[in-house]
């Protein structure tokens, strides 16, 4: 597992495995985590509209746009991620949208079951979140992206994040699902608080994976940092 990249080298290997397995290369399961806290947004995302900018501004904090959809996100230790890299069958749940979300989500839902966590249910299209004291609180946020033959999947697991600068650096979302009743951040997120190992390793379980990747492809994911995501015309376009 990667944790001392920076943000856009991050971003940038999900257009890099996404076009290897595209072009033929295996599909592919992979995990990060920074060391260093930043904002990352959804693709058609306004950034004035889902982050404090001001804030953001005087902590220091960068601001990213991702190449999937979703809702905006703050990353940084405690924030554990995967994506997975897959074809695109002529059938099965792959093949639409929807389908998609729902085989994934209730795989990544079994996998939490693994890691011994219990309560865990598929909230909004793709949210997982637990029930606490009867109140269900997200821990997860997740995306796709889709090309022709093959798509993207990937998300963030709160395991140990500090829930007070998703407060401070993150507006109230533009859209919402309807579990989260217009909860304030604070009042609707939490971490899992188990080792990230377990949760990696339940994942690799889950999805039959040997290991967490193979070699990254490096010279991909630099040339989609330095061409994307190290720009502000993409990260603060809109």
């Amino acid at each position: 597992m990667a944790s001392g990249t920076s943000g856009a080298e991050f971003l940038g290997w999900d257009d890099a495995f996404l076009e290897d397995v595209a072009g033929g290369g295996p599909e592919t399961l992979w995990f990060w985590e920074s060391t260093a806290p930043f904002v990352v947004i959804g693709r058609g995302q306004r950034v004035e509209r889902e982050v404090h900018r001001a804030a953001c501004d005087l902590d220091g904090i960068p601001i990213y746009r991702r190449c999937s959809g979703g809702g905006a996100v703050l990353q940084g230790p405690g924030c554990l991620n995967y994506g997975l890299a897959l074809r695109i069958p002529e059938s099965g749940p792959l093949t639409a949208l929807s389908t998609t979300n729902q085989w994934i989500m209730s795989r990544q839902a079994s996998a939490m079951a693994r890691a011994g966590i219990q309560g865990v249910v598929v909230r909004g299209h793709t949210d997982l979140a637990i029930d606490r004291g009867g109140i269900e609180l997200k821990f997860s946020g997740n995306a796709q992206r889709r090309q022709r033959n093959a798509l993207l999947f990937h998300g963030t697991i709160l395991w140990g994040a500090d829930l007070t600068g998703i407060d401070k650096w993150l507006a109230h979302p533009s859209s919402e699902p309807d579990y989260r009743a217009s909860r304030r951040h604070l009042d609707f997120i939490a971490n899992l608080g188990i080792p990230p190992d377990a949760i990696r390793t339940a994942i690799l379980g889950e999805w039959e994976a040997d290991s967490p990747h193979p070699s990254p492809p490096e010279e991909a994911m630099k040339h989609w940092a330095s061409s994307r995501y190290s720009l502000p015309e993409w990260n603060l376009a809109h």
